[in-house]
């Protein structure tokens, strides 16, 4: 009476074992090979497009409250009570009002349309974080009654202008006087530059104090709406729902997710894309294991009828075949994960070795914002890779399998 897990042995053998035919062994070690480099690929590809969303995550929500409730007519008087039932919230941080508006800046011969926002710098650095970001200057030197303003690079690059240059801010209202509409019009004085790394903010967004906002856009007493941080930003559209029903009154709100949420949807269609396409290679290593076991069942017809003639049952012939193929497959994917998680984790170091060894840069900082390549693993995204390899490796097994089952013992041996 044969053993019940001579199957598995028998698998295990002929996985180990050198074939007769080498061309058989060579095919074999090829499939393992092409398993690991396709899991290897697709979990450094899934990481550095991770890398990348976290990089420009953090780099919005330097800019971008987690949340924010406007005003339906964009003068909040009861700021003040809002920003008290905020803070009363225990999932929110922090919160800051605020004065939005378009303004032109002009400076000598340049000028550039760009948003301006008033902020209390004490209480804006809690929400944004622009004060980690500032290049030249600091945030607190936009204090009351200065009339300072803070540009980005990019729009003070355009302007020509650096720290302690003059700005006239020219707003799209105006006054009627005899001689007709005249703009309104401020001169600022430029008391730092911020840089955040993108462009949509550092070429377009300027911020000054928000009493001289209210001065200039003539909201006495009164602001756009009030911006707010939160504990857990995945959260803030129910948090910030939460904040506006406590105050009881007609608001707007929004959240990050909302404000970018094109953006981040393009960033996973992004994935879902490369994630399918490098399944792809995945699926073409993993059904290299059909070749590899019809040569296999080819070259081991008369151990096959030997077995048949002791007693193997077919299924226990497709089991011993199945498990061949499993274990080659399970060797890529294991191989494929341990190198492609180590390279994933060290992708930085590695890429800053062959960018001083070579010479080269992979992002020029001249041309991307981001100009590293940035990684993130994500045991999650390693898991549903590696479950989806081994599936289709076992797949790939069933055909070959079914093959060597019904392999007759009178016909294999004829020859033999």
């Amino acid at each position: 009476m044969m053993s019940r897990r001579y199957e598995v042995w028998i698998g295990n053998r002929y996985v180990r074992s050198r074939s007769r035919n080498s061309f058989v062994s060579l095919i074999s070690g090829i499939s393992m090979l092409g398993i690991a480099i396709a899991v290897l690929v697709l979990i450094v590809v899934m990481s550095v497009v991770n890398g990348f969303e976290r990089e420009l995550k953090d780099r919005l929500l330097a800019m971008t409250a987690h949340a924010s409730i406007e005003d339906v007519d964009g003068r909040l008087l009861e700021y003040d009570d809002l920003r008290e039932i905020a803070a009363g919230n225990a999932r929110v941080s922090a919160a800051a009002p605020y004065i939005e508006g378009q303004a032109l800046l002009v400076a000598g011969q340049s000028l550039s349309g760009a948003e301006l926002r008033g902020i209390e710098p004490e209480f804006e650095d809690a929400v944004s974080g622009i004060g980690d970001v500032m290049y030249d200057g600091r945030l607190d030197s936009l204090s009351s009654g200065t009339f300072n303003i803070v540009l980005g690079i990019e729009l003070a690059e355009a302007l020509g202008v650096t720290a302690g240059d003059k700005v006239t801010v020219t707003l799209a209202e105006g006054r009627v006087t005899p001689a007709g509409v005249i703009p309104r019009t401020k001169r600022f004085t430029v008391s730092g530059i911020y840089r955040v790394g993108m462009y949509e903010f550092d070429r377009r967004l300027a911020f000054i104090n928000l009493e001289d906002a209210q001065k200039l856009y003539r909201k006495k007493g009164a602001v756009t709406g009030i911006r707010l941080a939160v504990t857990e930003i995945y959260a803030a559209p129910d948090i910030v729902r939460e904040v506006a029903r406590d105050f009881d009154r007609l608001v707007l709100v929004s959240d990050w997710t909302r404000v970018h949420v094109n953006f981040f949807r393009s960033i996973q269609i992004t994935k879902s894309i490369l994630f399918v396409i490098l399944l792809m290679v995945v699926a073409v290593a993993a059904f290299n294991i059909v070749s590899t076991l019809v040569m296999v069942v080819k070259d081991k017809q008369s151990d096959i009828a030997i077995l048949r003639t002791v007693g193997a049952t077919p299924l226990s012939i497709l089991k011993i075949f199945i498990t061949q193929g499993t274990i080659v497959g399970v060797i890529g994917t294991l191989a494929g994960v341990l190198l492609g998680v180590t390279m994933a984790i060290n992708l930085e170091a590695i890429v800053g070795f062959f960018e001083s060894t070579f010479g080269i840069k992979f992002l020029a900082a001249d041309v991307y914002f981001i100009s590293d390549l940035p990684s993130e693993l994500r045991w999650g995204d390693v898991a549903r890779i590696a479950s989806i390899a081994l599936a289709l490796a076992l797949v790939s097994t069933l055909y070959p399998a079914w093959v060597a089952a019904r392999t007759a013992p009178a016909e294999a041996l004829r020859y033999d």
